[in-house]
């Protein structure tokens, strides 16, 4: 059975190796790489299924290797950075990263992570939100689970796996308020994140890709103190639920 294949983007060679090293033993065929260009260069020529990038690296920064990352593969992308702000995580997140660890990491937690993401496939949603045609459209908006694409007004909308993920629960559920909690484990096959932010990140840039805002809720509502719900393209206005978790979003 050929083995997946997993890309290491860092330059420092103590951590690049540790990195290496955690992924071949968890069953990874592992390339690796000190620069940005580098790794985007193995990205093209070699397809890997699982990304972990540094921030700092000595070429460019590491959130404009994941912007052009994505543009590229649908690889699962772990940043693994020495930066611990909140605001660096949430970026990561938002140019796509699927999960952010700081340094250091335990190797353990590494492995953990790692495997929970790979339960939950790359190119198809969780057949539990699936309907049986897998086509989803109400009004204007068309969400197509085969092809995992997304069309508004006739115009494709590219999301991210996360995204489009979130979107997939929603429109598979109208009528369901979805905690944050809920949508966590839904995702992430986990706890991980405790953080109700790491949700409301996602659910901004979804909103911003669709067209919507917060005060409109016009796809995706926020019912207040609990989550979201799918908005099915009706305006709430200035409805009670529509304020949003993300200041300014």
């Amino acid at each position: 059975m050929e083995r997946p294949g997993a890309l290491v983007i860092e330059d420092t060679a103590e951590v690049r190796w540790l990195l290496c090293e955690v992924l071949r033993m968890a069953g990874f065929e592992v390339s690796e790489a000190d620069t940005g260009a580098e790794g985007l260069d193995l990205v093209a020529r070699r397809r890997p299924d699982l990304v972990t990038l540094d921030l700092m690296l000595p070429d460019m920064d590491g959130i404009e290797v994941c912007r052009r990352l994505r543009g590229m593969t649908s690889a699962y992308v772990i940043m693994v950075s020495g930066r611990t702000d909140e605001a660096d995580r949430l970026l990561g997140l938002e140019v796509g990263a699927d999960d952010y660890m700081t340094k250091p990491f335990s190797p353990r937690e590494l492995r953990a992570r790692v495997a929970a993401m790979f339960r939950r496939p790359r190119r198809e949603p969780e057949s539990a939100f699936r309907e049986r045609a897998g086509l989803h459209e109400f009004g204007d908006l068309v969400v197509d689970e085969e092809s995992r694409e997304v069309h508004l007004a006739g115009l494709p909308v590219p999301l991210t796996r996360i995204e489009f993920d979130l979107l997939v629960l929603f429109v598979s559920n109208p009528r369901r308020v979805w905690p944050r909690e809920t949508l966590t484990r839904a995702i992430w096959h986990t706890d991980w994140p405790g953080n109700a932010h790491v949700i409301d990140v996602h659910i901004a840039n979804l909103r911003r890709k669709l067209g919507d805002d917060a005060r409109s809720g016009r796809w995706v509502r926020t019912v207040h103190g609990v989550g979201y719900r799918f908005g099915d393209g009706g305006d709430m206005h200035d409805g009670p639920d529509s304020r949003s978790a993300v200041q300014g979003r």
